[in-house]
């Protein structure tokens, strides 16, 4: 358990030192939600989308706290909104995730503009992101020796790698990650997976 108490701390400090860095509050919500702490999760969770609204996992994680503490109404109510705003942006993921939560609680699905499951034909070259939700540009290869490496290859277009690749830098600037650490690299791998909606 210390090391999630260890990853608590230090997202705590990374959204102490810039309060208005939505991955800091974001990823503190998601560390005491894994430490099973999910009345606490919530409030750092809702700093992250008061700070970036855009951030449609973050409506998914809030619902799912809430509804660990019996809050249905209002998970509903974030699942809503969360599923508009995951639409708009094109985030499937999150968006298909959150369709299915609003239907076990027989809530009613917002309309929505894209079909949530669309046939699409992948051409030579190109992959169906998992973060955009877009046909676009693959990878030229994998980028790195990894199973996360092989996912991001498989599922996730060019742009999208380049902005990962930014959140990372600033993920272990902020945490002062020593990637040499198993555990620094397993904080890293997270966000990454997070950010790119492959968990």
């Amino acid at each position: 358990m210390s090391e999630i108490n260890e990853r608590i701390e230090r997202f705590k400090t990374m959204a102490d030192a810039n309060p208005q860095d939505e991955l800091g509050h974001f990823s503190l919500g998601r560390a005491l939600m894994d430490a099973g702490r999910f009345a606490d999760a919530i409030e750092p969770l809702r700093r992250a989308i008061a700070i970036n609204k855009n951030l449609s996992k973050a409506y998914q994680l809030v619902a799912q706290s809430l509804l660990k503490e019996n809050k249905q109404g209002e998970a509903v109510a974030t699942l809503t909104e969360g599923v508009k705003i995951a639409d708009a942006r094109g985030d499937v993921m999150p968006r298909n995730e959150m369709v299915e939560m609003l239907k076990s609680l027989g809530a009613a699905v917002p309309e929505l503009k894209a079909a949530p499951t669309q046939a699409v034909a992948v051409g030579e070259g190109q992959v169906l992101c998992k973060r955009c939700g877009k046909l676009a540009p693959k990878l030229p290869g994998q980028p790195m020796r990894s199973e996360l490496g092989k996912q991001v290859y498989e599922n996730v277009c060019a742009p999208c790698w380049r902005e990962a690749i930014g959140m990372g830098t600033k993920v272990i600037n902020e945490l002062r990650l020593d990637l040499s650490d198993p555990r620094a690299q397993t904080v890293w791998d997270q966000n990454i997976r997070e950010f790119l909606n492959l968990t």
